[in-house]
């Protein structure tokens, strides 16, 4: 998993990820299974130009492994959130 676009799967577009996104600087991944925390992080800051405050995982009901990345508060994350059509 050296390709950082491989690390990144796609992006969960639910009611609560766009609050989520809003309101607490919060976007959701579907990230591979084999990907940790950190290369989560380097991914989305390599991919996206924007400094990762925090990475928490977790495996949903469907078995996909889902990423909720915090962004520092100098990151413009409505414009990120705009670029993957979140909002």
């Amino acid at each position: 998993m050296n390709d950082y676009s491989s690390v990144i799967i796609g992006v969960l577009r639910t009611e609560k990820a766009v609050k989520l996104a809003s309101y607490e600087r919060v976007i959701t991944f579907i990230v591979d299974m084999r990907a940790t925390k950190t290369k989560i992080k380097e991914a989305v800051e390599n991919l996206y130009k924007a400094k990762v405050e925090k990475v928490r995982t977790h495996i949903n009901r469907e078995g996909k492994k889902v990423a909720f990345v915090k962004f520092s508060p100098e990151t413009d994350v409505e414009s990120i959130a705009a670029s993957l059509k979140l909002v």
